[in-house]
């Protein structure tokens, strides 16, 4: 492991000149010096000096070109200045701090560079690099965190309780960086973390959200849902997936463990590039099979319609979860209830009717879907799972076939309730649902192409075999 160095940036010989002159040693600490030393790319600069933080920022910018603007949190004691060379940077004063059992809100005093050092989550984020004149760009290790990078460890300064019991959201901190950075969990703060889980229940659910994200878009998140789940963490965080373990038995019949096929599922949509919200569909899309889980002799395990219960159940979890209610809920509860749509297409002749209904109803989010149930073949009898990658192959040419032809990606049809009510003289109601529906489907079937002249051609039949027929002899087609 290289030994970090300062980038040759004139922000930090300024910050080190600023600091000299009100006489307060100055640092930066934590994740900026820790991706330096991993050689991955970092922005966020934290500057610590042991003094007032707030008047070092200023101090910067009275000497930037410019003269840079300092947006002070006096509630925090931090400031932030936005500079050109490396974005925003934090200024703190060195502090310590003393926790209450009920809180995780410290009660907070001025410290030395030392009690700044140990109130840190991971030996990991406790490195530093001066910015003083006389010892510039020196590196300050005082809980072997360059050791603990070598070797890929998840520690904490001091002892891993006192750490974790002060502040329960390092533990689900400790699962994120090792799912993010790849790194094992030091037994002693794998063991806190065991005996303290508890504790995770005063940490609100907004910041537990945020680390439960940053493991989603972990380069492996099964590895941190392991971790979540081996620790007892993901049972109290998200007690729905946790569910989603097991395998049951009747004489020689079982079902697959679903917990680990979601996370396998997982990984291969990580893979191939799924952003955060298709791997949160990926997380959920057999949320609600322990909930659907039968069995029948003649069939043995089944889950019918934990696509459509899943689905109800999404806009509850994101609720909970403290998810987005918006549009990024509503996308992943559609993937949820159509997920096993494509492969039911796998599995017989694919028609084009069924091509346009699944274009209909996934609409622009169709290549999302796609990539989920390709992730979604996980059998490990590499026979089988070829024969259904080819198939899907098949599918996907036909998606293309039949989008070129028919443009059905959240398209409309060209009779709306409107049109309806107004040809046969009607209020809304179950007719007109019903006029319209049947329009729609022999849309979808390819009895009718979705052109007014041939739709208000067919309105007029279903009309008329409902003994309705268009309000006064004057009223013409739309057309």
């Amino acid at each position: 492991m290289n030994t970090p160095e300062l980038p040759d940036l004139p922000i930090f010989r300024t910050i080190a000149d600023a600091a000299g002159a009100l006489g307060q040693p100055a640092y930066v600490i934590g994740g900026y010096v820790r991706d330096l030393a991993l050689g991955r790319a970092s922005k966020d600069i934290d500057v610590v000096t042991v003094g007032d933080g707030i008047a070092l920022a200023e101090e910067v910018g009275r000497r930037l070109p410019g003269r840079g603007k300092v947006t002070v949190f006096k509630n925090f004691g931090t400031a932030m200045l936005p500079t050109q060379e490396a974005g925003e940077i934090e200024f703190v004063g060195a502090r310590k701090e003393s926790y209450r059992a009920e809180s995780r809100k410290p009660e907070v005093e001025t410290g030395t560079l030392e009690d700044d050092l140990a109130r840190r989550d991971f030996t990991i984020n406790a490195l530093g690099l001066s910015l003083n004149p006389a010892d510039f760009g020196a590196l300050v290790d005082r809980y072997g965190g360059m050791q603990d990078l070598s070797t890929q460890t998840i520690r904490t300064p001091l002892g891993p309780d006192v750490t974790f019991s002060d502040d329960p959201l390092r533990m689900m901190r400790a699962v994120r960086f090792a799912s993010q950075l790849g790194f094992d969990i030091e037994p002693d703060t794998y063991d806190a973390i065991v005996r303290n889980k508890e504790r995770i229940k005063i940490v609100s659910q907004e910041r537990i959200t945020t680390e439960l994200n940053k493991i989603i878009e972990s380069p492996l998140p099964s590895y941190g849902f392991k971790l979540l789940f081996q620790t007892g963490l993901l049972h109290l965080v998200f007690p729905k997936m946790a569910q989603l373990y097991g395998v049951e038995k009747v004489g020689k019949q079982t079902h697959k463990d679903n917990f680990y096929h979601t996370l396998q599922v997982l990984d291969n949509v990580a893979a191939a590039g799924g952003d955060l919200w298709l791997r949160w569909a990926a997380v959920l899309h057999d949320i609600a099979k322990p909930a659907t889980k039968r069995y029948f002799p003649a069939q043995g395990w089944t889950f019918h319609g934990h696509e459509d219960k899943g689905a109800r159940w999404v806009p509850g979890i994101f609720a909970d979860l403290k998810l987005p209610q918006g549009e990024e809920m509503r996308m992943v509860q559609k993937l949820v209830r159509l997920h096993l749509r494509p492969i039911a297409l796998v599995k017989e002749t694919v028609t084009a009717a069924a091509v346009r209904r699944l274009l209909f109803e996934a609409g622009d989010d169709i290549d999302r879907l796609m990539l989920l149930c390709r992730a979604d073949i996980t059998s490990k009898d590499h026979e089988r799972k070829a024969r259904y990658l080819r198939n899907f192959t098949e599918v996907e040419e036909k998606l293309k076939e039949v989008e070129a032809q028919d443009h059905l990606r959240n398209f409309k049809p060209v009779i709306t309730g409107e049109i309806i009510m107004e040809a046969f003289g009607l209020k809304p109601s179950k007719d007109v649902g019903e006029l319209k529906n049947a329009v729609l489907e022999a849309i979808l079937e390819g009895t009718i192409k979705n052109e007014m002249a041939e739709a208000w051609a067919f309105l007029l039949q279903q009309g008329a075999a409902r003994g309705l027929r268009p309000e006064g002899t004057s009223f013409h087609s739309p057309v």
